[in-house]
């Protein structure tokens, strides 16, 4: 830097990602590592068609990123690792060991640490959500790709309960961290709005509708007409019959029939879009089951034509051979029934239809399927399925995967229920969340409005039982806790909250705003201020982790640590001193602390807060 600008180096963008007096910074520290290392690899004489790097986060005792790539490739060729390490860090260009300390360690691995002059460069260059987002986009390689998200997808005239609630969440999530990343993403909500219970229902409502239950509680009138006609059905074989034809019109488009339909199905999506509403989602097409039913004739038609499909037992089916649980051959073969013996059709045809009609209108990479792991059958055998139809057609298959995700269990270790042993209606479960946060607001801020006790009530509230969700892995199940889940100690949405909302109350108390002065900033200097640089950059790694592994707990994970940084920085080092750069580079970390944990809650669809 000149020598009269020493404690404060202003950077420019240059095409070249690294930092100097002239350089700036890339978002994705590790990324740049990788693809320098990659370079230097070939002036070092390794064969790049071989050589990968492998740079990712370290343990912060070792530095702030390692390489492990060397110790394979010099097996695989008889050489000694750390030699070829120790040739592969000479040839890097001297802006990378400007820019970090490089160190080499046992056999062969590469350790960088981030020197205070490029944190402080980052925290200067991503000052802006719309910044970070840029960055995230860089290079992402979900940038500029279309990823349909199925998600939720509940069956209309029921309630939503506790069984929805990660789909939801954990949908809402993947959705925000692609669209951070650069993907276009649409949101789809295939709903059950389809099928034999419609009969029955149809029945009911024409004859025991009771027009003020169905104006107070829709859904539940709803479900007490199914068990009306299911249960009047099952005792008269008559009323079967007349339940039987009352689909047929239906499905023949009868006109009244269709009108009852319509009327189930706008109210109940209204109904969902209530809660819809508590988690911030908001879906960009509603295509449930119904759409695709003019649709499934061409579905049967191209699997027999291709011979992927046959006819077993009076059913259409595609037997998978080449599987050792599908085959034909198996102890207890299963085929993947497309058409069901009285040729109505099923999920399969739905599902495989819907992947056409996908590629061919929204011209999707990527189709994301949020759906229970009890489910991972069924799409293993879609995806197989979809894989060889297109396959014999010459058409291009977008990215299908299955997100699967684990049980709400109860204290007990079983599926969450009352104690009735009913379904808990998600409905409820938010409402009482978001009672139980207001007596803990009650307790410890007393002296706010009432009006905003209760705001503050509904986010941490809906947020804690949204956050208690995506902490966990999504591939376990997880016991609900409403202790644990709505608490201000430990890796809690109420925890970051109040993180935030302790942000705000700097910058209120100092009467400035985040960014204000920031040119004024001497360089990090405390062990407490660089230990907090160096979480702020990890929120790169943090987020390409949960994006490319569709785990939101890796950005959870990360959030509550940077809390804990904050919280360890603000106790040892005052913010409010009298010597204006010190006090503008602490409000550096502040603003830009605050600016990751907001926008890393938003990616996981939580609200925040400025006062708590």
């Amino acid at each position: 830097a000149p020598r009269n600008n020493r404690r404060n180096p202003r950077l420019r963008v240059t095409g070249r990602g690294w930092l100097s007096a002239q350089m700036h910074v890339p978002f994705r520290l590790a990324s740049a590592l990788d693809q320098a290392l990659h370079t230097a690899a070939a002036t070092a004489g390794l064969d790049t068609t071989q050589f990968r790097p492998d740079v990712r986060p370290a343990d912060p005792r070792n530095g702030d990123f390692q390489a492990n790539g060397m110790l394979g490739y010099a097996k695989s060729r008889k050489q000694n690792p750390r030699a070829l390490a120790e040739k592969l860090v000479a040839t890097l260009p001297a802006e990378v060991a400007a820019s970090y300390a490089i160190a080499v360690a046992g056999p062969g691995f590469i350790n960088f640490t981030v020197r205070p002059a490029t944190l402080q460069a980052w925290l200067q260059t991503f000052t802006t959500r719309e910044a970070l987002t840029a960055g995230a986009a860089t290079g992402a390689a979900q940038a500029g790709q279309t990823w349909i998200v199925d998600y939720s997808s509940p069956n209309t005239a029921k309630q939503m309960h506790v069984g929805h609630l990660r789909s939801a969440v954990i949908g809402e999530a993947a959705c925000r961290l692609l669209s951070f990343c650069g993907a276009r993403v649409i949101r789809d909500n295939h709903i059950g709005d389809w099928g034999t219970q419609f009969g029955k229902l149809i029945w009911a409502y024409k004859r025991q509708l009771q027009a003020d239950a169905l104006a107070r509680e829709p859904l539940e009138e709803f479900e007490r007409l199914y068990k009306v006609g299911n249960n009047a059905a099952d005792a008269d074989p008559a009323v079967l019959e007349e339940a039987r034809q009352e689909l047929v019109k239906l499905q023949s488009g009868d006109a009244d029939n269709l009108a009852v339909w319509k009327h189930i199905n706008e109210v109940s999506l209204a109904a969902f879009q209530e809660i819809y509403d508590q988690l911030g989602i908001r879906f960009d097409v509603t295509l449930g089951e119904s759409f695709y039913n003019d649709k499934v004739e061409a579905v049967y038609r191209g699997l027999t034509d291709c011979g992927l499909a046959e006819v077993s037992q009076g059913a259409l089916v595609v037997f998978h051979d080449e599987h050792p649980r599908f085959s034909r051959t198996a102890e207890r073969p299963q085929p993947f029934l497309v058409r069901k013996s009285d040729g109505a059709a099923n999920y399969a045809s739905t599902d495989l239809a819907t992947i056409r009609y996908r590629v061919e209108n929204f011209h999707a990479n990527g189709a994301l399927y949020v759906v229970d792991k009890r489910q991972g059958d069924h799409f293993e055998q879609l995806f197989l399925t979809a894989e060889k139809w297109f396959a014999k057609n010459g058409w291009s298959l977008p990215h299908l995967e299955h997100v699967d995700f684990g049980t709400v269990l109860g204290e007990n270790g079983k599926p969450l229920k009352t104690r009735s042993g009913d379904n808990i209606k998600l409905k409820d479960l938010l409402n009482e969340a978001i009672e139980r946060a207001l007596r803990l607001v009650n307790e410890k801020s007393a002296e706010l409005p009432e009006a905003e006790r209760q705001s503050i009530a509904r986010i941490v509230g809906v947020g804690s039982v949204q956050y208690a969700d995506l902490s966990q892995n999504r591939s376990s199940d997880y016991v609900f806790s409403w202790d644990k889940m709505i608490s201000l100690d430990g890796n809690t949405a109420a925890y970051l909250l109040y993180a935030v909302a302790r942000l705000h109350s700097i910058f209120r108390k100092l009467e400035t705003t985040p960014g204000a002065g920031e040119a004024a900033a001497a360089a990090l200097e405390t062990p407490t201020e660089i230990a907090l640089a160096r979480k702020l950059v990890k929120f790169a790694d943090a987020v390409q982790a949960a994006t490319d592994q569709l785990r939101p707990h890796f950005l959870c994970g990360y959030l509550y640590e940077l809390a804990g940084e904050f919280s360890a920085f603000y106790n040892a080092d005052k913010v409010a001193v009298d010597d204006p750069a010190i006090r503008a580079r602490r409000l550096q970390l502040c603003a830009r602390t605050l600016l990751i944990l907001e926008t890393g809650l938003n990616l996981l669809a939580l609200r925040t807060l400025q006062r708590m």
